[in-house]
């Protein structure tokens, strides 16, 4: 299995859950996050003071599934989550050991 952890734009996460949706994918947490990279942040004027916003409201969007899935569905988030601008985020992807649905029990593949 593994973790796939996307970090997206919050306009572009009903995208991302549409295509997932249509793939077969439905289970997915979904966090709140701020976050910088080349993008950089941006300059804001306040009552006639200039500042710096250099942490950016992202979506990190979590999403386990068995490993012959894993370039379809990174597949499916890239081209749901792309603007083509600076600041449409980054997929990581983690091994998982383990993964136990608590209501049942069950563990493994069979868990997700």
């Amino acid at each position: 299995m593994k973790k796939i952890e996307a970090v997206i734009r919050p306009a572009k996460l009903e995208d991302v859950k549409e295509a997932l949706g249509k793939y077969g994918i439905h289970g997915m947490t979904v966090s709140q996050v701020l976050g910088c990279g080349l993008q950089r942040g941006r300059v804001s004027v306040y009552r006639g003071h200039e500042y710096s916003i250099n942490l950016l409201p992202k979506l990190k969007v979590e999403i386990v599934v068995k490993d012959h899935l894993v370039d379809e569905v990174v597949r499916v988030v890239t081209e749901a989550a792309r603007t083509g601008e600076i600041g449409d985020g980054k997929i990581f992807i983690y091994p998982v050991e383990n993964a136990i649905r608590i209501r049942t029990g069950e563990s493994g593949n069979d868990a997700i």
